[in-house]
């Protein structure tokens, strides 16, 4: 069998943690496509052996247990295409099994088999999410049919799949990007964004590679887009779409005016489609009320979370507030440190004489986030808490230095399904469970979002130019423009002109950065990792979401 890693390790432990086993390539040499892969836990397993073969001799491999407890250890070091599940077993039963199988994340599907008919067990495992379920006894046929059922249904699910994806994409492709305006822009990345979700776990890797290589080609359009009209967004606010600047105004401060409890929760640098990846889990918590608006440029943490607090584009920032104005800090927490200042001063600004004493808290790690989880209920008689959360932008970067994040994160769908598993068992999830039984809003955003870095870009300037890989400032930079927007006159993106010569590079599309001196070496490092401060659809098109608990 091939494995992923040289040898056995401590690292399918740290997949299983995740939630994401790493996968099982082998081959059956009799059919061209992969063996599905069962795994079957009953106590009575050595009664169902001739069942076993039986499925082994239509083809299925199949992997018996005899316990709950083998079971997850099972689906802990391997990826598994189907459960049997049987729901009388001493120790973990079932059901107990199902539950446990569910809280990690596990897709797998799982078929119950069970003695029993009563309606109330029916009604739990349905629950539970079973995919189907057999009533013993059962004879062999009957074991595979029901496999063939499961697999059967997802072929024809992928063939729909595939079918509605190139009706899409016929669609998108008729579509003149050049006349789009800032609405059909949002629409397209909606539709685009949800694709990506859909096709995570999808095995068929051209239609995967035809949708990814659409979504690429659109940032050469975006960009287009982006830099035509951003100069008359940040100089016309009657005539351009909802920006950094306008969070605060347009999704907190009509709730706080009416009197309600606001939660704003920033997750730092989400992308629309790990957004779409979380939003089933906030549903079954929360009405769900969705917008979008566009991230100001630079796309990095001084310059468009600033723009949230302060209600201010850089430039007027560093005009109003000279002592909070940080964009030369190397130090992640010192970037914003003035955030809640910021916030309340804007808050001050669009409610005067009805100023909202803020709350506000910044998560960089899990015991950061522990400590505000145990806090939650205390918060209950503020109007407003603000609560920033680092963890995605940390993990992006982190890519970068650390080969256990490469394997884990590889590629976006790799990386949504680390944003999901994180979040299921993030004590963020559990503030947001908490809030689900409060009378209280919730608006949920991000900052800017993060593009896969794939290409690298040669940049010219002195030593004192910035270090950031998707954006940089200096004096005098140059690059070429098909990969960057060089922006010669700051004050026309209203970004700060400390002097002459002064001038800014945002990377376009999926470039990166990279000094002619020791080009090589630092255009293998970053490749491939996730990076944010210039300009595309992954970036700037962020979802604002306002979340109305269901059961207050």
């Amino acid at each position: 069998m091939m494995r992923l890693f040289p040898a056995p390790d401590a690292r399918p432990a740290v997949y299983a943690a995740w939630g994401a086993p790493p996968l099982r390539p082998e081959m059956d040499d009799r059919m061209e496509e992969p063996r599905k892969h069962i795994l079957w836990a009953d106590d009575e397993i050595d009664l169902l052996r001739p069942h076993v073969k039986f499925l082994e001799q239509k083809g299925f491999a199949v992997t018996a247990v005899p316990s709950g407890e083998d079971a997850l250890a099972e689906l802990a070091r391997a990826r598994y295409d189907l459960v049997l599940l049987d729901e009388m077993m001493p120790g973990l039963g079932g059901l107990e099994t199902l539950g446990q199988i569910k809280e990690r994340n596990l897709d797998v599907p799982v078929v119950l088999i069970t003695k029993s008919e009563e309606e109330s067990l029916m009604n739990e495992a349905l629950g539970r999410h079973i995919t189907d379920y057999l009533i013993k006894p059962v004879n062999a046929s009957q074991v595979f049919l029901a496999c063939k059922r499961v697999f059967d249904a997802q072929k024809l699910q992928d063939t729909q799949r595939a079918r509605d994806y190139v009706g899409e994409m016929q669609r998108w492709q008729g579509l003149d990007l050049r006349r789009l305006d800032w609405p059909g822009w949002v629409d397209l990345a909606q539709e685009v964004a949800r694709w990506d979700v859909r096709f995570d776990g999808v095995a068929d890797a051209g239609l995967r590679q035809a949708h990814a290589d659409f979504r690429r080609s659109l940032n050469i359009d975006f960009g287009r887009y982006v830099e035509e009209h951003y100069p008359h967004w940040v100089r016309d606010a009657a005539d351009r779409p909802p920006l950094s600047t306008d969070v605060v105004a347009r999704a907190l401060v009509p709730h706080l005016q009416a009197g309600r409890r606001v939660f704003f929760v920033i997750i730092d640098c989400m992308r629309l489609d790990q957004w779409f990846s979380l939003e089933p889990l906030l549903e079954e918590l929360f009405t769900v009320q969705r917008d979008y608006y566009c991230s100001i440029l630079p796309t990095a943490t001084p310059y468009s979370r600033n723009a949230i607090f302060s209600g201010l584009l850089p430039a007027q920032l560093k005009q109003q507030h000279p002592d909070l104005w940080q964009e030369g800090t190397d130090d992640e927490r010192t970037k914003n440190r003035f955030e809640r200042q910021l916030l309340e001063a804007q808050l001050t600004r669009l409610m005067p004489g009805q100023e909202k004493p803020v709350k506000y808290i910044k998560i960089y790690d899990q015991n950061e986030a522990l400590a505000t989880r145990r806090q939650i209920n205390s918060f209950a008689g503020l109007p407003l808490v603000s609560m920033v959360f680092n963890f995605l932008d940390i993990l992006a970067h982190g890519r970068s230095e650390s080969d256990i994040l490469q394997e884990l994160a590889p590629d976006e769908a790799a990386f949504r399904a680390v944003t999901k598993a994180w979040f299921v068992h993030s004590p963020l999830y559990d503030i947001f469970r908490a809030l689900s039984t409060q009378n209280v809003t919730v608006v949920l955003t991000t900052d800017h979002g993060a593009v896969l870095g794939r290409r690298a870009a040669l940049v010219y300037g002195n030593r004192d130019t910035s270090t950031n890989l998707r954006y940089k400032f200096g004096v005098n930079l140059n690059c070429d423009p098909k990969q960057a927007v060089i922006i010669r006159r700051p004050m026309e993106y209203m970004l700060p002109d400390d002097g002459v010569n002064k001038n800014y590079v945002l990377a376009r599309e999926d470039f990166y950065f990279v000094y002619p001196t020791r080009f090589h070496e630092f255009e293998r490092q970053y490749r491939g990792s996730f990076q944010h401060g210039g300009i595309s659809v992954e970036e700037m098109i962020l979802p604002l979401v306002t979340l109305t608990p269901r059961t207050p």
